[in-house]
């Protein structure tokens, strides 16, 4: 009995790191290009992507990854979100600028300089 119990608690705490879902809130859903790596950074309702800039293919899916820490913010006026992805080993944090066209990006990664950017939308 004791190792059901167990076993349920485990199962229920994977559940809530592993099923915490991406909603944007005020956070505008949309790409941006990040010309640095040649990326597209696609932020949909339920959902954050990286794309390939020249060929729109996925090179990273936020869907199958463990999300942590996610909050969605409004920093004076501007909307934002931020989260941390243990699989990647790196902190995001978004902030789209009035009227929500351009988006700054910041990234702390523990193995490089934090990587700062704004981006322009497609």
């Amino acid at each position: 009995m004791k190792k059901l119990l167990i076993v349920l608690v485990l199962l229920f705490a994977a559940t809530v790191v592993f099923g915490q879902t991406i909603k944007l809130g005020t956070f505008p859903v949309g790409k941006w290009l990040d010309p640095n790596w040649d990326a597209v950074w696609e932020f949909s309702s339920n959902n954050i992507r990286i794309l390939s800039s020249t060929d729109g293919s996925v090179l990273y899916d936020f869907s199958s990854k463990t999300i942590q820490n996610f909050k969605v913010f409004v920093d004076g006026v501007q909307p934002g979100i931020s989260f941390t992805c243990p699989e990647s080993e790196r902190s995001y944090s978004f902030k789209a600028s009035l009227p929500k066209t351009d988006v700054v990006m910041d990234i702390e990664r523990s193995d490089k300089p934090k990587y700062n950017l704004t981006m322009k939308k497609q």
